[in-house]
């Protein structure tokens, strides 16, 4: 079962595992307020064949692709979120305007972080930590946290990390899980993305799954991400950030199975 959730419509399809014919196909609108109801209406209609129902059990795998995070990033929407660096200069984020290409203006400047060795350059402020996390815990809904050359040294994120999941609930994206690259702005930028598209993506894979359990459809769900392949729905929850093009990835595969062609356009 193939499953489609974009900003206007859902769409869901029936695919003979086999021989990669299609058995069914149905569309419902998506229903963004409760996407339970636009989820549940495509798969109801697409598990009758001929006026036939499907049995759950033959069932082998449901993959799910979307673009809810790629349509959150480019209209700017998202949940808030605070966005914590650890030995970022923030003097010289300001005079070249790097703090516009964050993706969030809650941004906190930590003491630490570490050099181009992976040695820390400055002891990890402890107590400015935690006040910053009980200030912000109630006005956000999710924490992203990078340090300097965390890349090289995860140190001082993962400390941040586990101050953040002591005093609150909620999720915390870490720049050294989703990038090796020293690109300091680009893996702030990132982070704080993810962050804010987790709630959107969890929702989702959320409402489809429970959406699979009451009709009784045992099969693993997986995610497409933006280069097409398949992960995990845990996987998915924790980097949202790699479902973006998640729906024209799965589009452009789709349009090369049926077509048989390296060549062609998918519209």
């Amino acid at each position: 079962m193939g499953i489609d959730t974009g900003g206007t419509y859902t769409d869901a399809v029936l695919v003979n595992y086999e021989n990669g014919k299609i058995l069914s196909s149905a569309k419902s609108l998506t229903t963004h307020q409760d996407l339970s109801a636009g989820i549940h209406s495509a798969i109801t209609s697409v598990m009758t064949i001929r006026h036939q129902a499907i049995s759950p059990q033959k069932i082998c795998l449901v993959g799910l692709s979307t673009t809810l995070a790629t349509n959150a990033i480019t209209e700017g929407h998202g949940v808030p979120v605070c966005l914590l660096l650890i030995g970022y200069d923030r003097d010289l984020i300001h005079q070249y305007r790097f703090q516009h290409a964050l993706g969030t203006r809650n941004v906190v400047y930590l003491q630490g972080g570490h050099d181009q060795q992976g040695i820390a350059r400055q002891p990890l402020d402890e107590d400015a930590i935690r006040s910053t996390v009980l200030k912000w815990r109630k006005k956000i809904s999710a924490f992203g946290v990078s340090g300097y050359f965390g890349a090289f040294n995860p140190e001082h994120e993962l400390r941040v990390k586990k101050h953040i999941e002591d005093l609150t609930d909620l999720p915390v994206t870490c720049g050294h899980e989703l990038s090796t690259r020293l690109d300091a702005i680009r893996r702030a930028t990132t982070v704080a993305l993810n962050a804010k598209l987790i709630p959107i993506i969890q929702d989702l894979i959320f409402n489809v799954r429970a959406t699979l359990k009451a009709m009784s459809i045992p099969a693993p769900l997986m995610v497409v991400k933006g280069d097409g392949s398949l992960v995990q729905e845990n996987w998915a929850v924790k980097r949202p950030i790699e479902t973006v093009l998640s729906g024209p990835a799965a589009s452009a595969l789709g349009a090369l199975k049926l077509t048989g062609k390296k060549n062609t356009w998918a519209v």
